[in-house]
């Protein structure tokens, strides 16, 4: 009886331990993030800035060609990590800074790594106490997910209708494996990553037509070019199909039950 008190019984240091390993990263994520997004970091995310400073940035990459993708990578693992809006931009400016094949790898390695911070983040804080208090709707979900866990994963990835951040905390709290959350976001993301990434690598193309149809505009950081003009409704429907595809296995394996 001696033994089992003196085991449940922990030291302050012991439950002081316990609550920074429980809560600390989430708590360092919501800081940074919150802090980032009252200075306005986000608002400098985008594609007028990325053409203003084009000559800067690849200037940096000619002087610095190892030291910058480097530093890209780390930005956008943070981005993702924290969850920062304009991944997609930031995923523009890497195909248009390495070029498509290039910015788009570096892309899905640093996206997948932030996204998995940010997945350990929820299981280990918050996972517990957000299940107990969504009760049976979250049980039911979390038995779908265990018994098709990939697959819907990777439909998740591959349909962008579902924000990014959302589906890297979601399967956290239905006790989806991190190796299985690792392969399904790596592979999910390939493709969207790798058209966005292509899409910046084409983004010279629209810098000479805008300069034409406003001379010195880039220069002032003025272009108008807006990312919803820069994605195709085939490149939509690209990634629905994709999604659908992703749903094929756990369809067949439930009629396959049956």
């Amino acid at each position: 009886m001696g033994i089992t008190e003196h085991n449940d019984n922990k030291s302050p240091a012991e439950g002081a331990f316990g609550f920074i390993k429980r809560w600390g990263l989430l708590f360092v994520i919501l800081a940074v993030s919150a802090y980032g997004i009252s200075q306005g970091w986000h608002q400098q995310i985008t594609i007028s800035n990325l053409i203003k400073n084009q000559q800067l940035l690849s200037g940096y990459l000619a002087e610095y060609p190892i030291l910058t993708p480097l530093i890209y990578f780390v930005v956008y693992t943070l981005a993702v990590a924290l969850s920062f809006p304009g991944a997609s931009l930031l995923t523009i400016a890497g195909g248009f800074l390495f070029g498509w094949f290039f910015g788009g790898l570096l892309t899905v390695l640093a996206a997948t790594i932030g996204a998995a911070l940010l997945f350990i983040a929820a299981k280990t804080s918050v996972g517990a106490t957000l299940k107990a208090r969504a009760g049976p709707f979250l049980d039911k979900m979390s038995e779908g997910f265990r018994k098709n866990a990939f697959s819907y994963l990777l439909f998740l990835r591959l349909t962008p209708v579902f924000p990014f951040w959302l589906v890297n905390i979601a399967p956290a709290l239905f006790h989806v494996p991190l190796s299985t959350y690792l392969i399904a976001t790596f592979v999910g993301i390939i493709p969207g990553t790798f058209a966005y990434a292509f899409v910046g690598a084409g983004l010279d193309s629209v810098i000479l037509a805008q300069e034409q149809a406003n001379p010195g505009c880039s220069a002032a950081g003025t272009c108008e070019v807006e990312i919803s003009a820069l994605i195709t409704p085939e490149l939509i429907w690209a990634f629905a199909a994709l999604g659908l595809v992703a749903l094929i296995p756990p369809i067949v394996q439930r009629f396959r039950g049956k």
